[in-house]
């Protein structure tokens, strides 16, 4: 009787034990949809990022190249005159 008592209490246990468990697993489910739309709104700005660098690169690039070719025809060999 004693036993049987003792597997009762011991079944209940477990079952309260399953019960958190699924509780717990439904919560870290929750959780992971979260973080998983945080995660695709982190890669969204950062492709965003992306584009605009390599916008103000190309940007530099061509101010650049265009100094460059003004100053070295600003630059002369010939002395001048005065």
């Amino acid at each position: 009787m004693k036993n049987e008592k003792n597997l009762k209490i011991e079944i209940n246990r477990l079952k309260k034990q399953i019960q958190k468990t699924k509780e717990e697993g439904k919560k870290l489910d929750q959780a992971n949809v979260n973080l998983q739309d945080e995660v695709d709104s982190l890669w969204a700005m950062l492709e965003e990022m992306t584009k605009t660098d390599v916008g103000t690169w190309s940007k530099i690039t061509k101010d650049l190249k265009t100094d460059t070719v003004t100053k070295a025809l600003m630059i002369t060999g010939k002395k001048a005159e005065a």
